[in-house]
């Protein structure tokens, strides 16, 4: 099932709040957020044989890649907003 069936209502209300790029850059960070609880809870059953205090290697690497695109995705919402806000700007004093 498409992403933009699953998730219809959460892209509509942040579509609408912020505009299509950045509702649906919100939207995607709420999904990587989810998926990152999930492995958070999974990491609990699959400890490193190594360092039990720690999750499993690969958990490990899954959950820093996560939070990599995380990352990634506000830069982008920053860099979007900031633009918005120059266009505005440059609008008001014209």
């Amino acid at each position: 099932m498409s992403i933009f069936h699953e998730r219809r209502d959460e892209l509509e209300k942040h579509e609408f709040m912020m505009g299509t790029a950045r509702g649906r850059l919100a939207v995607a960070l709420d999904t990587l957020t989810d998926a990152l609880i999930l492995v958070g809870q999974h990491g609990v059953y699959c400890i490193s044989n190594r360092n039990p205090s720690k999750p499993a290697l690969d958990l490990q690497t899954v959950t820093s890649e996560i939070n990599g695109a995380k990352e990634l995705i506000q830069s982008v919402m920053e860099e979007l907003r900031q633009a918005r806000e120059k266009e505005l700007g440059e609008q008001s004093s014209s």
